[in-house]
């Protein structure tokens, strides 16, 4: 009962495979847009941003990053008292 119900439904809505869809789009003029002309270039700059960004905050917040305190570390004296 529910399978020629669900196919009903299917069949009513048209699905297009992907091969379809892209062979109309491969046939359509394709004028270039905004991401065609300026894409890489907005990523590329992005990017740069982000990488100088980010060495900018490690370099100047103060973090001293994995040092080892072995021999900078000196054990207090021992207190009898």
């Amino acid at each position: 009962m529910m399978f020629p119900l669900a196919r009903n439904v299917l069949s009513c809505l048209r699905i297009r495979s992907i091969q379809q869809i892209r062979a109309r789009q491969s046939h359509a003029k394709h004028s270039p847009d905004f991401h065609d002309k300026h894409g890489n270039t907005v990523l590329a700059r992005g990017t740069i941003f982000c990488i100088i960004a980010w060495v900018f905050t490690t370099t100047k917040i103060g973090i001293e990053w994995n040092l080892s305190p072995v021999g900078r570390v000196t054990p207090k004296e021992w207190n009898d008292e």
